[in-house]
């Protein structure tokens, strides 16, 4: 499944949630160089997701905020628990 999101680096807490246009934000504590925040995005969600690393993927958006992510894992059970982490 593809997701897409915003990226906040640099942030005091890992954070996920939804804003008022349903767009998904994740707020990290990465810094935004040498493509830490990149790696950490990806570890947080896998993570997060109870996933391997390998089955997160940042397809679109590598130096860019906004990112399109693909998760290689069952559609309906990644949508609950983003919305339950996020909720």
């Amino acid at each position: 499944m593809i997701v897409h999101l915003k990226v906040k680096p640099g942030s005091k807490v890992d954070q996920l949630f939804y804003d008022e246009a349903g767009l998904l934000i994740a707020k990290i504590k990465a810094p935004a160089q040498d493509g830490k925040a990149n790696a950490y995005l990806v570890e947080l969600l896998a993570k997060q997701l109870g996933l391997a690393k390998s089955k997160v993927t940042i397809v679109a958006g590598f130096t860019n905020p906004y990112k399109r992510l693909s998760i290689d894992a069952d559609e309906e059970r990644v949508r609950l628990k983003l919305t339950t982490l996020a909720g």
